[in-house]
């Protein structure tokens, strides 16, 4: 592991399959949504919308929804993982 990357070790209690099946399934629901910006954003993007500022905006925008749901997809990979 270098300096920028972290671990982290989360413990959860849920009561039930009904409530791990509700969190996977938020976290589904959060990562379609961090999906549809990102892609929202680069049709923006790609289409030349705005002036300069904006387009910069638009790609900082764009990279930190994408961030979001490369985390939110290890996540759900993880929760996965710890429930089999």
């Amino acid at each position: 592991m270098d300096d920028t990357t972290r671990a982290i070790d989360l413990h959860l209690d849920l009561d039930g399959a009904d409530e791990l099946a509700e969190l996977e399934r938020a976290l589904l629901k959060a990562r379609a949504t961090e999906l549809t910006d990102v892609r929202r954003r680069n049709v923006r993007f790609t289409a030349g919308y705005g002036d300069a500022t904006t387009r910069d905006v638009l790609e900082d925008e764009g990279r930190r929804a994408q961030v979001r749901h490369d985390v939110l997809t290890k996540l759900i990979d993880e929760l996965r993982r710890a429930t089999r």
